[in-house]
């Protein structure tokens, strides 16, 4: 059974940090490109960054630089570290593995705000 398991989320101040993680199981995880997404109340869900196979990074533009995308096959789980976040980041996070199949976690809320 395929599983991918989100945590970490909560509330945090601008400026402030949060490391997501996703834990993963059910598939060859290490031959899995990973991915993390997120929506905010009322808007479509967006691409924040991937971590390919081989260790490759792609961000998206609103989150590069402040957001490290990383993965260890070894625990089979993904992580984001956000850094300086700002309250435009308040979103549920989402993490997604793909290959031939697309995978989805249930998400967990990032809340920003002081």
């Amino acid at each position: 059974q395929v599983q991918l398991v989100e945590s970490g989320g909560g509330l945090v101040q601008p400026g402030g940090s949060l490391r997501l993680s996703c834990a993963a199981s059910g598939f060859s995880f290490s031959s899995y490109i990973m991915r993390w997404y997120r929506q905010a109340p009322g808007k479509e869900r967006e691409w924040v960054a991937t971590i390919a196979s081989g260790g490759t990074t792609y961000y998206a533009k609103s989150v590069k630089g402040r957001f490290t995308i990383s993965r260890d096959n070894a625990k089979n789980t993904v992580y984001v570290q956000m850094n300086s976040l700002k309250p435009e980041d308040t979103a549920v996070y989402y993490c997604n593995a793909h290959n031939i199949l697309d995978y989805w976690g249930q998400g967990t809320q990032v809340t920003v705000s002081s």
